[in-house]
């Protein structure tokens, strides 16, 4: 008898310390043409200076992209100087309100590259700190040596909080359909 009320004991003290575990796992998928864009606030020029996606393409035509990091290369030598060298024929053709670049960057970081390339009155630089803007999006790339997880590189045209085109990268950082000249063509 005492040797049964042992093991109970010792098995009801081993069952009282296991934790139960709940996972639930979240459904993403990119988002498509037709979606509403996601409302999340990015940052220019400072942290004190938020901007919401929600409020920023309310009643406007905004063309949006992303590139996967400030100052790298493919981003520094293509992808931002085409949207700032096409920046008045996409206003004036293709009536954009406004041109935005998104990147997982702090704020002051987008600032200063968007002074190295004349950005001003052109692409507004818009910081996604901690990758909300992206991950909504659910258009996000892990790149370690970019410091882990980045925003692909994409562009979208979005009316009043919907978006109408998408162009993403096949493989996430490459520089074809997300390019400036790209928008429209589809």
């Amino acid at each position: 008898m005492q040797i049964g009320r042992l093991v109970f004991q010792n098995t009801f003290s081993k069952l009282q310390s296991i934790r139960q575990i709940s996972t639930t796992y979240k459904v993403m998928a990119p988002i498509k043409v037709g979606e509403k864009l996601p409302s999340v606030d990015l940052f220019e020029d400072s942290p004190a200076n938020k901007i919401n996606t929600g409020d920023l393409t309310s009643g406007k035509k905004v063309v949006i992209f992303g590139v996967p990091g400030a100052f790298t290369p493919g981003c520094s030598k293509t992808h931002l100087p085409g949207y700032v060298s096409s920046a008045d024929s996409l206003k004036s053709q293709q009536k954009v309100d406004e041109i935005v670049c998104v990147s997982v960057n702090d704020p002051f970081v987008m600032s200063a590259w968007g002074k190295e390339h004349n950005a001003a009155g052109k692409v507004r630089m818009l910081a996604d700190p901690s990758a909300a803007f992206a991950k909504a999006l659910d258009l996000t790339i892990d790149l370690p040596p970019l410091g882990g997880v980045r925003a692909k590189r994409f562009s979208m045209v979005v009316e009043n909080g919907q978006v109408v085109e998408l162009n993403v990268e096949p493989d996430g950082t490459g520089l074809s359909c997300s390019l400036a000249n790209n928008l429209g063509k589809k």
